[in-house]
């Protein structure tokens, strides 16, 4: 089997347990290993410490399948993927929810694969060129396991690039009479389109904030910002809300959201959705000095890495400075990051400034989070990458 050998010192974190070797660890390469092989991870002193997958266009160059000298193969695959459904029937989400994650990556030790269920389809993601080289193999225990007929293919996340990969998208396994399926989240029905639709089709991290939402919302005007297919917006209406502002920027989703309201016999007459950029139009609301009872911002990824901090710093704050100014007294703020490159405090610090700025006090009455299904493994805290505050205003 072809080996890595790292550098002095280079060992640690594979000693923690952390899955990930970047390029810059690596001494010598025995052999000549393929795009997604597998290769043993060899410390300078040619001990054994991992098996992983290997990567030579990522500057991610390894992830490690495992830390114990034992084949990876099809037996192994399959139990790691058993493991991974078992721990979510921990939770019991059924039969409430029919929709959530089944596989998470490194999270749940299976690099670069993301699966997704969707009532009686899955929805599969190969984001390494690991994962991509065993996907055929993956997907047979997939069905087996989950007795599920049908596996559609959303490879078309931008990481791929990184690794030499191109975007594929298309069923993989059975067969899909329609792109928009219905799907249900604690008791409400959703249209999720799996060809096109964002991440796997649906946010199904926010599952749990959603609900949260639904129970704060009463006898409240809500601002649903970044509303895509209206998650947030049907959870609202629900829970019983006054009138709920739907804001995106994409004519699609705000259609898609409308027919979640009718799918859900919700009341039309207290909706209203608008087509446009959200930090224009909150600049618009102010000046009009319009104002609600509730404010949801759940923006796309402003940074995906570290690097990206700084400039998605100044992003997080404008909206989140623009949405203090438009909440009424004893408003709340329900406000989301999505980034990896901004960890908790950082986000939280960043709302601090932004209320300062807005010359408001406001309190952090709640912390929010990625759902169960979405677990972080204690050696990869990478895989936390969703954080949220309701901030309630004085």
């Amino acid at each position: 089997m072809p080996t890595l050998i790292l550098k002095p010192g280079r060992e640690k974190s594979l000693l923690r347990r952390h899955p990930w070797i970047f390029s810059g660890a690596i001494h010598s390469v025995d052999g000549n290993p393929a795009s997604g092989s597998t290769v043993d991870l060899l410390s300078s002193e040619k001990l054994f410490l991992a098996r992983a997958s290997y990567s030579p266009t990522s500057q991610i160059r390894a992830r490690a399948w495992t830390f114990e000298d034992e084949p990876v193969d099809e037996e192994f695959l399959r139990k790691r993927i058993r493991s991974a459904i078992r721990s979510r029937d921990i939770w019991n989400l059924e039969p409430d929810t029919d929709s959530y994650r089944l596989i998470y990556a490194e999270s749940d030790s299976i690099p670069g694969l993301i699966v997704d269920r969707y009532n009686d389809v899955l929805v599969l993601q190969s984001l390494t060129a690991g994962s991509e080289l065993w996907k055929e193999t993956l997907a047979d225990p997939l069905i087996e396991e989950t007795g599920v007929a049908t596996i559609y293919e959303r490879s078309d996340a931008d990481v791929r690039e990184l690794e030499g990969l191109e975007p594929k998208v298309g069923i993989l396994r059975g067969s899909l009479s329609t792109h928009h399926f219905p799907i249900t989240e604690n008791n409400l029905k959703f249209l999720v389109n799996l060809q096109s639709g964002h991440k796997t089709g649906f946010y199904l991290d926010q599952r749990q904030n959603r609900l949260r939402v639904r129970e704060l919302a009463k006898d409240r005007d809500v601002l649903d910002c970044f509303c895509y297919t209206g998650g947030f917006t049907i959870n609202a209406l629900a829970g019983g809300a006054k009138s709920v502002l739907s804001v995106d920027s994409s004519a699609d989703a705000l259609e898609l959201c409308k027919e979640n309201i009718v799918l859900n016999d919700l009341p039309a007459g207290k909706h209203a959705s608008l087509e446009g950029d959200v930090f224009q139009l909150l600049r618009k609301f102010r000046d009009e000095r319009r104002s609600f009872d509730m404010i949801i911002l759940d923006p796309p990824k402003f940074a995906p890495t570290s690097a990206h901090a700084e400039k998605a710093t100044r992003a997080y704050k404008d909206i989140n400075l623009l949405a203090f100014k438009l909440l009424r007294p004893n408003g709340l703020l329900v406000t989301f990051s999505c980034s990896g490159g901004v960890d908790s405090a950082l986000f939280q610090k960043i709302v601090a400034g932004s209320a300062l700025d807005a010359g408001v006090d406001a309190q952090i009455v709640g912390h929010l989070s990625q759902g169960q299904d979405h677990p972080i493994l204690l050696s990869f805290p990478e895989g936390a990458y969703l954080k949220g505050l309701v901030c309630l205003k004085k």
